[in-house]
């Protein structure tokens, strides 16, 4: 939970989320979930079967009552090869190293087709760096009361409390549509250019084309909003802090556990005066009518939308590996193969392409997608 500044203005949209975490909590034959003695961090509670329900929930208490198979206990290799975490005290961060010269140029290959130049974001895409990260930590507590007012910018440097996330999502998770792709050395390289096109500096040390991020300056990195989040669960009484956080109803809510009657009348929310926009220039219209078509204009192919939605990432440009849509000849060489196999390929995966590209679109979607992109590629 991000620290809050503003509880009060906060209290009445928490509250929902507060006494969902502890639904029922009036109801004497709810208990609540423990582990190792201890409540559950989330107020989980467990429900008995009632004339075959749980809460409102039909129950197969036939199939309920035949037990688990857990497997077998998973081999200390299993558990090595699974446990890739990077935690921000460093445990999990490997060896390795990188310029952010060297960053700068796997970003432009592999990371600039999403996350544009110099890290702007667009396109659906999170930017990765809003100017200077120290600056910019001090807008997050700026709340939009006027039409020129600044909001809070929310971006790596500014907001995220610990390095460690940045490294272990980039070598878990990038580039998307091949994770776990990257080398330990190109992750410490792309970490240095993030760093530096957030400005940060590393020990006082400004991070500049030349600079190297190794493991040990890794560990120095020191975010700007590294107190910003609460409660705090970091170190080996994480788990106790966050236990006893949450289970003081004070802290977030209306600091009252219940479910009904939770107000004498009724309830009164609390609001920002003057707060809204109402001066837009130009003012916004209320026509609903589509915008009249161009002279001579078609219809829009069917595909296009589901194109730009699902599968532009990969296939608006050559950087993923992907034929680019508009590129005559690599759709040339690909339709060699015939329509059919191209469809085939689209619904079943090829390569480093998952099936339907990673969606649940149904074959019929992928069809018109396919013919989309081959059409704007001739």
């Amino acid at each position: 939970m991000f620290k809050s500044y503003h509880k009060l203005l906060l209290s009445t949209v928490l509250v929902a989320a507060a006494t969902s975490a502890v639904a029922f909590a009036g109801d004497k034959s709810v208990s609540h979930t423990y582990a190792n003695g201890k409540k559950v961090i989330d107020g989980g509670v467990t429900y008995p079967v009632v004339n075959g329900k749980r809460a409102l929930y039909y129950v197969n208490e036939k199939a309920s009552k035949g037990g688990f198979t857990f497997g077998r206990k998973p081999t200390a290799n299993e558990i090595k090869a699974w446990d890739i975490d990077v935690m921000p005290d460093g445990t999990g961060l490997p060896e390795g190293k990188g310029t952010v010269e060297e960053g700068d140029a796997i970003y432009e290959e592999k990371c600039a087709s999403c996350h544009f130049d110099f890290g702007t974001g667009g396109a659906g895409y999170p930017a990765l760096q809003k100017g200077n990260a120290y600056e910019g930590q001090k807008s997050l507590t700026n709340q939009r009361l006027g039409p020129d007012d600044d909001g809070p910018i929310r971006v790596f440097g500014t907001y995220w409390p610990a390095a460690s996330t940045l490294w272990w999502y980039i070598k878990t998770g990038m580039p998307h549509p091949a994770p776990m792709t990257l080398t330990n050395d190109e992750v410490y390289a792309l970490s240095a250019y993030i760093l530096s096109i957030n400005e940060m500096t590393i020990d006082g040390e400004e991070l500049d084309d030349e600079y190297e991020l190794n493991k040990e300056k890794f560990m120095k990195i020191v975010m700007p909003n590294k107190d910003g989040f609460e409660p705090k669960i970091d170190g080996p009484k994480g788990l106790d802090n966050a236990r006893a956080y949450f289970n003081d109803f004070k802290n977030y809510g209306n600091g009252t556990r219940c479910m009904k009657n939770c107000f004498e009348g009724k309830p009164v929310l609390a609001r920002i005066q003057g707060a809204g926009i109402s001066d837009y220039q130009p003012p916004i219209s209320t026509k609903r009518e589509l915008p009249p078509k161009k002279e001579g204009a078609g219809a829009e192919h069917p595909g296009k939308k589901t194109y730009e939605a699902s599968c532009a990432v990969c296939h608006a440009t050559d950087a993923m590996g992907a034929p680019a849509v508009g590129d005559k000849k690599a759709w040339e060489a690909v339709l060699k193969k015939g329509l059919e196999k191209v469809y085939a390929n689209a619904i079943n995966g090829l390569n480093a392409m998952p099936p339907k590209g990673g969606t649940s679109l149904d074959d019929a979607k992928m069809k018109e997608v396919v013919d989309y992109m081959v059409g704007a590629s001739k």
